[in-house]
């Protein structure tokens, strides 16, 4: 065996970005595009702070059809997510599939300012994940090019952080608005028209940046793409799909608070201190990644997931949820941002099929994930994260196993 060090030409296969003056140590386009990320999550964190709640107490859905739309949603966020990366690397293009994705997103929202049953509040979950599958692999194919190897974890950290940024105002935002108005269904509709602003504005901001296009592969159908991967990039996706299988809902978290005796007004806050604990982690784990190298990052998220769902378990006091959400948040920047630049290391040439199949594969799985714990919440909310502790222990063993940081000479 020897090191699965990439080649030095590392653009993707593509055309090289422009040289510009970096902005707190990344490409000015990082910085940009972080932009357009904190604006949608402003406007879909706003939503899904409190959308379980608003789900299960307003529209009166059980905590098991909670299960089955998250899934179908994350199913939905990854539907898309191969088709997006193949045609984003056939034609070469990023910017007109990441508009169209984020554009989307945008106009599924305005169901929430029409529907009131649980079967319109279902299909907006599900729609508005639509558009998220199909800008991922574009965006972060885009990112990959405008980052330079050396600093690629710091670029998706710092690029995440600006997301999540987003995702800690969205909650205050929600917050401010059910204190001040109080917590019945009129408060959610006017928080679901207050959440468009930012989407619409995140579509803008996008249009003005420049694209950054990458080499085309014409020729090649989605089965030819899928050949041309790397084994490196293949063996990590056994490892992803087996941990996948432990990755439920968060819904299930913010579900295990209530039962705790957290308020929704104090869930909204709880999320929005997730989102914080992601943020402060996101750029330094990145750093991180980029000195002792990704492949000890991601086994290590592993290890944290897993003693994150045994401290659920056993959590029976608040302030015991407020460290586990921090916990979940620290994971979250690695799961988020050092996977896909993990990917960008060892799939050099057709980087957005890559990420998309990743991100098609895990949201496949991310389905009998949900509905499982769905089930099992049912009997005992400790089953659920029993189960997922096992599994993310068995993909620490996948990893270690597979190695898919080490190019092996005979499959290379």
């Amino acid at each position: 065996m020897m090191s699965a060090k990439p080649d030095s030409a590392d653009s993707d296969g593509g055309i090289s970005p422009e040289p510009a003056n970096q902005k707190f140590g990344v490409h000015p386009d990082v910085i940009k595009l972080g932009l357009v990320s904190l604006l949608t999550d402003l406007s879909s964190e706003m939503i899904f702070s409190v959308f379980a709640i608003f789900f299960t107490t307003i529209a009166g859905a059980s905590a098991a059809l909670l299960g089955v739309v998250e899934g179908c949603a994350d199913f939905s966020a990854s539907s898309l997510n191969y088709l997006a990366g193949w045609l984003s690397d056939r034609t070469g293009k990023r910017k007109v599939f990441a508009l169209a994705g984020y554009g989307f997103s945008t106009l599924a929202k305005v169901i929430l300012l029409i529907a009131s049953s649980v079967a319109g509040l279902s299909a907006f979950r599900v729609i508005e994940r639509l558009g998220k599958g199909f800008r991922g692999p574009p965006r972060d194919a885009w990112l990959s090019a405008v980052a330079d190897k050396a600093n690629r974890g710091y670029s998706f950290g710092v690029h995440k952080a600006l997301d999540k940024t987003g995702a800690i105002l969205g909650p205050l935002v929600a917050y401010g608005l059910l204190w001040w108005l109080g917590e019945g269904e009129s408060t959610f509709r006017i928080l679901f028209w207050v959440a468009l602003v930012p989407a619409l504005l995140s579509i803008v901001v996008l249009s003005l940046v420049k694209d950054q296009p990458g080499k085309q592969h014409r020729r090649e159908n989605m089965v030819d793409t899928w050949k041309t991967l790397s084994p490196q990039f293949k063996r990590y996706l056994v490892t992803a799909g087996i941990f996948s299988l432990a990755y439920f809902s968060f819904g299930f978290l913010l579900l295990r608070a209530h039962s705790v005796g957290f308020t929704v007004k104090e869930i909204v806050l709880l999320y929005a201190l997730f989102n914080i604990s992601f943020v402060a982690a996101a750029p330094l784990i990145g750093k991180l990644g980029d000195r002792l190298g990704r492949a000890r990052i991601i086994m290590l998220s592993y290890l944290i997931y897993l003693l994150m769902c045994v401290g659920f378990v056993f959590a029976s006091t608040q302030w015991q949820i407020v460290v586990l959400f921090v916990v979940y948040g620290v994971f979250y920047a690695v799961d988020e941002a050092q996977s896909k630049a993990f990917i960008a290391d060892i799939e050099l040439e057709r980087r957005a099929s890559a990420i998309g199949v990743y991100n098609f594969v895990t949201g496949i799985i991310y389905l009998p994930a949900s509905l499982i714990a769905g089930a099992l919440w049912r009997l005992h909310p400790a089953a659920a994260f029993i189960l997922a502790a096992c599994v993310a222990f068995f993909a620490i063993v996948a990893f270690v196993m597979l190695r898919p940081d080490l190019r092996r000479a005979s499959a290379d």
